[in-house]
């Protein structure tokens, strides 16, 4: 596989491969052990979930701060420094577990570290990209990053960190703090064929103020970056109560909707195989508008059906077009953005991302409680109906 890959995406970019893969399957692990390690130590609901939220938090805190420090400092050795740092973290926090002196204020000390960490390593990674592979590559090369992602994080850490808890609790972290340095030493032997020209120094709020503008006034990516936000918001907030959804409407049991999340992998990993194909067969253009469509039927289709089989058809091709859609969108930003503004407008797109699925999130149960299990399915499908129609014109950018 790496030489396949050296020979049609360069060896840097096997490089940048394999320290994504490494790394994806630490997260992985540690999306599964983190929360049985806090129920270990508390069974307060809220300090449970508060967990979660910690690792978030940075997200929404630094993310326009460390899109700035990106395109300001050599993002290969940003990304070697952020991740060293939390391989420290994640080791230091496997010694409290191992010596039984861990609390639940370190591990949300360490959580938001992981989480300001990854504001930093994971917006430099996307803008070091294209200085790895040549514009033509891109797609297959996000694909392929896409891809590892759902294969280690998805399907193979997850239970492999459910296990490793149960073997030794702090198994899990110690070897996702080795992934992190596994991960820094790769990263330090790439040679990138291009950097950022240096561009004249302004404040820190000045740079982000210059990303922002920048990303406002180009139509496409603009359009981009709204519709994703937005669409945050209505995916969110239906599949906030999914878990309730799969018993009231579909009536299955919880192994059932263990299964039925499976789907989302199945067609994440589906998507992967064909996005690059796809877009060199009909285009960026008509990719992204049907992308929309799928959203729009996907609503539907959720909110009228009792089967959990068309639910599970329909949630394949969903992640399909995710998928899709994920690797078409990161390709024309890697492409459309100049190099030393990559980090502020990727870290801007990232600030949508999460502020919509966030605000999503909120909403979905408050609107599922006041009304029907199925209110937030047609309340998204509006809305995304609604987004279809204003992003139409728009899309057609992409083609150029």
């Amino acid at each position: 596989m790496r030489t396949l890959l050296s020979a049609r995406l360069g060896a840097d970019f096997a490089k940048l491969w394999a320290a994504s893969a490494v790394s994806n399957i630490g997260d992985g692990i540690t999306m599964a052990a983190g929360p049985l390690l806090v129920a270990s130590v508390s069974s307060d609901p809220a300090l449970i979930a508060g967990a979660a939220f910690a690792q978030q938090l940075p997200w929404l805190l630094f993310a326009l701060v460390s899109g700035a420090y990106v395109d300001r400092l050599d993002r290969r050795r940003l990304v070697v420094a952020v991740n060293l740092a939390r391989a420290v973290a994640l080791a230091a926090l496997a010694v409290t577990i191992a010596t039984e002196t861990v609390t639940v204020a370190v591990i949300y000390a360490v959580v938001f570290l992981l989480g300001t960490g990854e504001t930093l390593a994971d917006t430099a990674m996307n803008a070091l990209l294209p200085s790895v592979v040549v514009a033509d590559k891109l797609p297959a090369a996000n694909a392929r990053l896409y891809a590892t992602f759902t294969i280690g994080n998805q399907f193979a850490a997850k239970p492999l960190g459910a296990w490793l808890f149960v073997i030794a609790a702090a198994a899990p972290f110690g070897l996702n703090a080795l992934t992190f340095a596994v991960s820094a030493a790769l990263v330090a032997g790439i040679r990138p064929t291009s950097a950022p020209q240096p561009q004249p120094r302004a404040s820190l709020r000045g740079e982000i103020i210059e990303g922002m503008r920048w990303l406002w006034r180009h139509q496409l990516l603009r359009t981009l970056a709204a519709s994703m936000g937005l669409g945050n918001i209505a995916f969110c907030a239906a599949f906030a109560v999914f878990v309730l959804y799969s018993r009231q409407r579909l009536g299955l049991s919880d192994l059932g909707y263990g299964f039925l999340l499976t789907t989302f992998a199945v067609g994440g990993l589906l998507g992967t195989a064909i996005a690059a194909r796809l877009v060199r067969a009909v285009g960026s253009a008509a990719v992204l508008r049907t992308g929309l469509v799928v959203e729009v039927v996907t609503h539907v289709t959720l909110a009228v059906t009792t089967s959990p089989w068309v639910a599970a058809g329909i949630l394949i091709v969903f992640s399909i077009h995710g998928m899709v859609w994920g690797v078409t969108v990161a390709s024309l930003r890697q492409r459309l953005v100049p190099s030393h503004l990559l980090g502020r407008v990727g870290s801007g797109y990232a600030l949508l991302d999460l502020g919509g699925a966030t605000l999503g999130s909120l909403l979905g149960g408050v609107l599922a409680s006041a009304w029907e299990i199925t209110t937030p399915f047609w309340i998204a499908a509006v809305m995304m109906t609604v987004i279809a129609v204003v992003a139409w014109r728009p899309l057609a950018r992409a083609a150029l």
